[in-house]
């Protein structure tokens, strides 16, 4: 049997009984098709999908998800107050989430216990199918809950529970490739500034940085990391004991763009020119400092929006199936601009 499309001025919508008229299946079948089931042959779901292509079939997605036990909606809880990591990775879960028709409730705990616990009960009144917890720093962090009735991922900081899902940057593996994109450039006098040594990102990337050099027979300028606080204040004043005891110093790699910019302020005062003395390499890439220094920086990506990703796809798996335990990282890229 054959329908004719309807026409863009034709009120009422295409039903999914028509479009199994059209593929020739089965209403069943066409249902399973539409909603990528099993056992449907290759040549069958097409058939059923150019059907509904050809009807403009919108499927109905309220009675979609009753029939699924689902109601088309997650949460996401962050504690990033500032909104630098969070966002990020909420505009890469949106991304895999739309592409599901999936709706996101975003809560901000404002790095409070209470708030979070508050958050969470409001998202399981409305029976949400899922929640994303985002940290605000990469240390481990309690579970949310035990025993709740939906799958929850942890992204950024990861959950000290082994039982958890949990996606991270690869902070040991960032580390790495910073110092190895400098040594590539034939730089060899390295220091590496970074921020507070209780934040586990710090110490994962100075593991990352010490081993890299460490393949090459090097080590770092003063053979530390120097750890203190994420700020430019701080970026310049290691920076200017730097110069002032290793007139060799040829690269920085910064713990974050501020304290890169606050190096780049340093050296520039002092007259060392960046980059063909020094090369700096910050991390985060964050482009309102980046973009505004000059020159402007190079930074280590820690793609905040594939972890997102990441973290909606190990969502829906746990949805609809089972997800195996443990903590997935992420892998960086390096942004390169004028400073190195």
């Amino acid at each position: 049997m054959s329908l004719a499309p309807q026409s863009d001025s034709t009120k009422s919508r295409a039903t999914l009984k028509q479009v199994a008229q059209l593929a020739d299946v089965s209403i069943a079948t066409a249902s399973k098709a539409l909603n990528n089931r099993i056992h449907v042959r290759a040549s069958t779901r097409q058939r059923v999908l150019d059907a509904a292509a050809q009807l403009r079939f919108r499927p109905n997605e309220q009675a979609r998800s009753l029939s699924m036990g689902q109601t088309g909606t997650v949460g996401l809880i962050t504690g990033d107050l500032e909104g630098r990591f969070s966002l990020p990775i909420l505009m890469g879960a949106e991304d895999a989430f739309g592409t599901g028709r999936i709706s996101v409730f975003l809560c901000d705990a404002r790095g409070d216990a209470i708030r979070e616990q508050y958050h969470l009960d409001a998202l399981l009144r409305r029976n949400v199918d899922g929640i994303i917890v985002v940290g605000a720093l990469t240390n481990q962090r309690p579970p949310i809950a035990r025993d709740l009735p939906v799958p929850v991922v942890y992204a950024y900081a990861p959950s000290e529970d082994p039982r958890d899902v949990s996606v991270v940057p690869n902070d040991v593996a960032a580390g790495a490739n910073a110092v190895n994109y400098l040594l590539d450039q034939g730089r060899t006098h390295i220091a590496h500034i970074s921020g507070e040594a209780s934040y586990t990102a710090a110490q994962e990337r100075a593991l990352g940085v010490t081993a890299a050099l460490a393949e090459r027979g090097l080590n770092l300028i003063d053979d530390t990391t120097h750890f203190g606080n994420w700020s430019e204040h701080w970026g310049r004043t290691v920076a200017t004991r730097l110069m002032e005891r290793h007139p060799d110093l040829d690269g920085i790699v910064c713990g974050n763009d501020q304290i890169s910019r606050g190096a780049l302020d340093a050296l520039q005062r002092t007259g060392w020119d960046v980059p063909s003395r020094v090369a700096l390499l910050g991390f985060d890439n964050w482009e309102v400092l980046t973009t505004g220094s000059r020159p402007q920086l190079s930074s280590v990506d820690l793609n905040f929006e594939r972890l997102g990703r990441e973290a909606a796809s190990l969502l829906f798996g746990m949805m609809n199936g089972t997800v195996e335990p443990g903590i997935r990282r992420i892998d960086s890229r390096i942004i390169t601009r004028e400073s190195a």
